[in-house]
């Protein structure tokens, strides 16, 4: 399969098929919360040090396997 690069927002009606890659951040470079309301990211040392996927709820970065703060302050 091949692979393409987008730049901004991406949606789909039918739903996405095969890996999707989200962009990495660490905690002392995560973007602010704030104007990335309903995004997803991969925090590497997030949870406790440890690798998590986060969503934005437009104040914080909110871990997706328990829902808390994945990020304090962001």
């Amino acid at each position: 399969m091949a692979t393409t690069n987008f730049s901004g927002p991406v949606s789909s009606a039918g739903g996405f098929v095969g890996d999707v890659t989200l962009g990495s951040y660490t905690v002392a470079t995560v973007p602010a919360a704030a104007g990335n309301t309903g995004r997803i990211i991969y925090v590497t040392d997030g949870a406790a040090g440890n690798p998590v996927v986060a969503y934005s709820n437009g104040t914080d970065w909110i871990r997706s396997d328990d829902s808390t703060l994945a990020i304090a302050d962001s």
